[in-house]
């Protein structure tokens, strides 16, 4: 069950440190920078750790469309970006794969 925690926290961090590259202006400006380099170092160090339980292939898919869902959320909700029809269908795709893939697959823990 820890593994799930550390999935969960590593797809935290890197949706804290994409969004935070929104205010880094290229890497200019020195906390939203941190921000983005901690964030990143964290869900790549839990996401090693995850591997070792999850194959990469279904860890992959969580942690990428867990994060692509929670980083739009956020652009819509935070940074005021407009969602269409498009967006919103394929946003909830990706969460419906996650889920499929969360509670009908055999294959999520390699041990």
């Amino acid at each position: 069950m820890k593994i799930w925690f550390y999935l969960a926290i590593a797809i935290v961090a890197e949706v804290v440190a994409t969004t935070s590259l929104k205010y880094c202006e290229g890497f200019t400006k020195l906390v939203p920078s941190i921000v983005v380099l901690v964030g990143y170092g964290i869900a790549l160090f839990l996401l090693s750790l995850v591997l070792q339980t999850i194959g990469v292939a279904v860890t992959s898919a969580i942690w990428s469309g867990a994060g692509v869902s929670l980083t739009v959320i956020i652009g819509w909700l935070w940074l005021g970006q407009k969602l269409d029809f498009g967006a919103l269908l394929g946003i909830g795709l990706i969460l419906s794969g996650v889920l499929v893939i969360l509670f009908f697959s055999k294959t999520v823990v390699t041990l």
